[in-house]
């Protein structure tokens, strides 16, 4: 499906600025969307809203469907008499700096978190009462098993669920029962904090809605094998008979990595799935969905084929292609769902079959012009081949920032690369401190319907601001952005392109 002709900012609710130590759903959300709207801009992209896991990153969370506890707002709670001013005492030291200090940030959030919950306990028929267990209800074929896992995490060190005692592992329905029973107050919690965060974020996704910002999220093709999801429907998914996996996804050797990339995550059984009607699918798209308004559907192209290999191998290069669900499954989501308002995530080697399958179910593709010119004019990222069912960015949370980009390859002596970037961009040397408006401009002109650039590109920082380096385990998702950085001629300088180039929201005039 084509989106209409607009233009977004990609920036994750962690990286707003804020005093709490990591970027939250309160006041900076809402300063945040009110930018948008005055620059003109009606997409706002983050990344999975998940809880973080390994490496406290969003792609590797123990749900696909629980938001993270770490983004709900202290001073909201405060606003909803479950915190006192007093409580928000020990902010951790630096917690308005431009990186997030995870370690000193979790132990603080979740201590306000035990307070809020305790308060709510506390006071009886509490006035959020009703719509707590009107949330337990409406989300319950996911929510039991989540609760239940956290509680049973936390009860066993926050070990993987394949350590632990058999019963468990094996999901045996007495020691369920007993579970669910001797740790329901810790059930609760988690359920109750689940609610925190969608009443938060849904009051920010209608405030975002109603000045014309779309909200578009991130779903990664594949979830963590230590969560709820895998051990809730181990059944799913290719493991043995102690829960560990069998097979395992990743990517194949390439240009980038002679060894391929072994990701780890456990491989779906896509017969035993199609048998069910693609129900748990199903089930998953539908939660998104009724988060965000937009989704990327990432590593689209192993919907068509993916690479499975064998779990004992260290690395990807002994693996093998296997036929993925093709159109069958996004027929029956559209059955069910409707409209499938989805953008596949096509980087890096796509293939035909791949490129049949995006056609056919008429998603929208990506581009990133950091990728253009190392090709030079051969490149389907330089904009002058663009389609319109396109969503172009400048680079994404996992790209270097553009000047950080450009550094690099002014710096490691790309002369064909630079010289040719230079010629298309149309900048000379003296320019280069401006390259990033280059490329925005370069993209805003384009046909593509959406265009979406990182905030560190609005700001133009240098590869200090990067989100993710792919491959390196640490020190990734923490940077945040302050208002300071950001002028009023940035501002305005967006605002003009974006106007220039026909992708206001509609109803947005000429000023």
């Amino acid at each position: 499906m084509a989106f209409q002709r607009s233009s977004g900012i990609l920036l994750h609710i962690t990286s707003l600025p804020g005093r709490y130590g990591i970027g939250d759903l309160g006041a900076e959300a809402y300063a945040f969307a009110d930018f948008l709207a005055d620059a003109g801009q009606s997409i706002w992209q983050v990344l999975p809203l998940v809880p973080v896991g390994l490496g406290h990153s969003p792609y590797s969370s123990p749900s696909t469907f629980a938001g993270n506890p770490l983004l709900i707002s202290p001073d909201r709670l405060v606003e909803e008499e479950l915190l006192e001013p007093d409580d928000l005492v020990g902010i951790p030291h630096h917690a308005a700096a431009e990186l997030v200090d995870f370690e000193a940030v979790i132990p603080f959030k979740y201590r306000l978190l035990e307070q809020a919950y305790s308060r709510f306990k506390s006071r009886g028929r509490h006035s959020l009462s009703g719509a707590f267990q009107a949330f337990r209800d409406e989300n319950r074929e996911w929510l039991d098993d989540y609760g239940l896992f956290m509680a049973l995490r936390e009860r066993f060190n926050e070990t993987s669920w394949v350590e632990w005692p058999l019963p468990y592992v094996r999901r045996e329905a007495e020691a369920l029962i007993a579970a669910r029973s001797e740790l329901a107050d810790r059930i609760e919690a988690q359920e109750f904090w689940q609610f925190l965060f969608a009443r938060q974020w849904y009051a920010l996704k209608r405030y975002c809605n109603e000045r014309s910002i779309r909200i578009f999220g991130d779903l990664p093709i594949y979830v963590a094998h230590d969560s709820a999801d895998v051990w809730g429907n181990q059944d799913l998914f290719s493991l043995d008979e102690k829960g560990r996996p069998t097979v395992v996804a990743g990517v194949p050797p390439d240009y980038f990595s002679a060894t391929g990339q072994r990701w780890g995550n456990p491989l779906y059984r896509w017969d035993v799935m199609r048998e069910r009607g693609y129900g748990w699918w199903a089930q998953r798209l539908a939660a998104v969905l009724r988060q965000v308004d937009i989704i990327r559907l990432d590593h689209f192209r192993a919907f068509q084929g993916y690479w499975e290999i064998p779990a004992h191998e260290e690395t990807a290069v002994n693996g093998r292609w296997m036929p993925g669900p093709s159109v069958d499954l996004f027929n029956v989501l559209r059955d069910r769902l409707g409209p499938l308002p989805i953008v596949a995530e096509d980087l890096g080697l796509i293939t035909e079959d791949v490129t049949w399958l995006i056609r056919t179910l008429d998603f929208p593709g990506m581009a990133v012009l950091h990728f253009a010119f190392d090709n030079a004019a051969e490149s389907t990222y330089l904009p002058h081949r663009y389609r319109p069912n396109l969503v172009a960015y400048t680079g994404t949370h996992d790209n270097d920032t553009t000047l950080g980009w450009w550094a690099g390859e002014v710096a490691q002596g790309h002369d064909e690369t630079v010289s040719y970037a230079r010629k298309y961009l149309g900048v000379t040397g003296e320019e280069d401190s401006a390259i990033h408006w280059s490329m925005i401009r370069m993209l805003q002109a384009s046909v593509a319907d959406m265009v979406i650039v990182p905030m560190q590109d609005i700001l133009g920082l240098g590869s200090d601001a990067r989100m993710n380096t792919p491959g390196r385990p640490e020190n990734n998702w923490a940077w945040r952005f302050t208002w300071d950085l950001l002028t009023l001629e940035q501002k305005q300088h967006l605002r003009m392109l974006t106007e220039v180039y026909g992708r206001l929201p509609q109803g947005q005039g000429h000023r």
